[in-house]
């Protein structure tokens, strides 16, 4: 059983950064794909970054390509294996939003399906993130 918790969400100004996190606990998730989806109010739940497992393949949506990078804790620190982030620079308040990441039990993104929630078979609760004007 894997348990994602998601972190570093809040409220920060148009133009400002956030970094979140995702820890997994109950077993070493490295060799694994991971994903990042938002929820913006009233709406449904949309893609926004992807890596896989080896690392070799990383998708970002239009909306966030150029301002959000997605990458793995260090090699070598305790967050090694464990953790990923969603680095978000240059914030604007449409990505306002509980943003959710997901593991996906495959090592490599499914081409054509790495962007769906059904992709994914374990998802944190969330964390909120608000972008003032």
């Amino acid at each position: 059983q894997v348990e994602l918790t998601e972190g570093g969400g809040g409220l920060v100004q148009a133009g400002g950064s956030l970094r979140l996190s995702c820890v997994a606990s109950g077993r070493i998730f490295s060799t694994y794909s991971m994903g990042w989806f938002r929820q913006p109010p009233g709406k449904e739940r949309e893609f926004v970054a992807a890596l896989s497992g080896g690392g070799q393949q990383l998708y970002y949506s239009d909306a966030v390509k150029g301002r959000f990078t997605l990458f793995r804790g260090t090699l070598g620190t305790k967050n090694e294996g464990n953790t990923v982030f969603l680095q978000m620079d240059n914030l604007k308040p449409e990505d306002t939003a509980i943003y959710s990441c997901a593991l996906d039990l495959f090592t490599n993104l499914r081409e054509g399906h790495y962007y769906e929630p059904s992709a994914y078979d374990y998802w944190g609760q969330g964390t909120q993130v608000t972008v003032s004007s």
